[in-house]
């Protein structure tokens, strides 16, 4: 059983839940006026921004908004406008989805002022409502995690995908992901008491592995890949389980460690198939998302929308990464050589 730890880390993602109850609540006339703005405006396409963990959650609003409300979006490079100033001239059709828990990257300054310039719709999602960004965007979603002191980011992710999944279901009247949402409290409570312990000592001992996501998972992968790195010092790299077919195939071998985050939805089928592949090879496996070997899959909370289940495997997760570091002899809170706010250009 994984036992609590006094670390920001770990303290900061158990206030998710709660957190989660007061975002919605906060938002959710907010949400309303948001998406009569963002129909008035009637985008075409959109373009989604952020750096490290906020650019994992807008690869899950990729997935949301193209799957459920049939809008094209993709990545949008800070650099395009802070380095190579090469922003197109007019985006008066498209929306702007810009995610920040600080708000005062300059990159991410640079690319709202030069889309806004350009005529686009900016979106932010926001932690620091009084930052320079929350000031500079049409649209402001407050995400309501709160001061989050420990470098690696917990519970401003959990309230993004939680800000996105919401601004989905008010955009297209998805009733049955409001009323999933309507309890994200009480499945996040769940999913924080999860206990993935029996994993930590395939990843503690690692000097390499993979997390694999597919759909809406791959954000979760990402993320998952992130943290491991930035708070274990553990070479972990995120790939979807159809790329990972591909080169990444070669590097996996006898006891290779793998963490996958299956998604519940009609994705889940072949990226099961690309794990029992790997299983045949003698990968080291841990699987969440769906039923697989029973001695391998860590526990989840049932009965989910598919766009929910991936925020709850998110937080189970940051406790096994809490405890994961502590095994290594890492500091979660205060990783080597960053900082709480990355100012790239």
């Amino acid at each position: 059983m994984i036992q609590s730890h006094p670390t920001m880390m770990y303290s900061e993602a158990a206030e998710a839940p709660n957190l989660s109850r007061l975002q919605l609540e906060n938002n959710r006339d907010l949400l309303k006026q948001a998406v009569r703005q963002i129909r008035s405006f009637s985008p075409r396409l959109v373009l989604t921004c952020g750096r490290g963990s906020s650019s994992y959650a807008a690869n899950y609003a990729k997935y949301l908004i193209e799957t459920r409300i049939g809008i094209p979006t993709f990545l949008q490079a800070p650099s395009i406008a802070s380095i190579y100033a090469a922003t197109p001239d007019n985006m008066s059709d498209t929306a702007l989805l810009i995610i920040s828990q600080s708000g005062k990257s300059p990159d991410l300054l640079a690319t709202a002022s030069a889309m806004k310039a350009s005529g686009a719709l900016l979106i932010g999602m926001i932690n620091d409502t009084t930052s320079p960004l929350a000031k500079l965007v049409d649209i402001l979603i407050p995400l309501h995690a709160g001061p989050e002191k420990s470098v690696a980011a917990t519970k401003s992710y959990i309230a993004t995908l939680i800000a996105v999944a919401s601004l989905v279901a008010e955009w297209g009247q998805f009733f049955d992901l409001t009323e999933n949402l309507a309890q994200i409290h009480e499945y996040l409570e769940e999913a924080w008491g999860l206990d993935w312990s029996r994993a930590v000592p395939t990843f503690a001992g690692a000097s390499s592995m993979f997390t694999l996501g597919r759909g809406l998972t791959l954000a979760v992968a990402g993320e998952a890949a992130l943290k491991l790195k930035e708070t274990s010092s553990l070479h972990a790299e995120s790939f979807s389980s159809a790329e990972v077919a591909h080169g990444p195939m070669a590097i996996i071998k006898r006891d290779f460690p793998i963490l996958a985050f299956i998604p519940d939805d009609q994705a889940g089928a072949g990226m099961r198939t690309i794990i029992d592949d790997f299983s045949k090879r003698g990968a080291n496996i841990w699987v969440t998302g769906q039923d697989w070997r029973e001695d391998r899959t860590l526990p989840r909370v049932r009965n989910l929308h598919a766009a929910i289940a991936p925020i709850c495997s998110a937080l189970s997760f940051y406790k096994l990464c809490n405890e994961i570091s502590l095994a290594r002899g890492c500091n979660p809170d205060a990783p080597e050589s960053l900082n709480k706010v990355t100012e790239t250009l």
